[in-house]
């Protein structure tokens, strides 16, 4: 009975290594979205600024503004995730905190 027990804790910490694993390479997709937004965004307000083009120039900070936006989102939702995941893998209860 023991043996068994101890064989799944290990297979279920291998699936959630393999889960985590994942999580990062999507967290690093969007995050490499988020900075090719940001490069694209600060070419389009040059662009707008050497045409005299006011709505491209806009266009542009605003990408670039979505663009660190997204990155930042994108920090904290990895930060919270991996929170979550300690805190499974250690089996605590996930406390939460509340404003009053």
């Amino acid at each position: 009975m023991f043996i068994r027990k101890v064989g799944f804790f290990i297979v279920k910490s291998q699936a959630m290594t393999h889960e985590n694993e994942e999580q990062t390479e999507n967290h690093t997709k969007e995050n490499l979205e988020s900075v090719g937004q940001m490069i694209i965004g600060g070419i389009e307000q040059i662009g707008g600024i050497l045409t005299g083009d006011p709505v491209t120039r806009a266009e542009g900070e605003f990408n670039q503004v979505i663009g660190s936006e997204h990155q930042e989102i994108n920090k904290n939702l990895t930060a919270i995730e991996n929170e979550e995941a300690e805190h499974r893998a250690s089996n605590e209860p996930i406390h939460t905190e509340t404003k009053e």
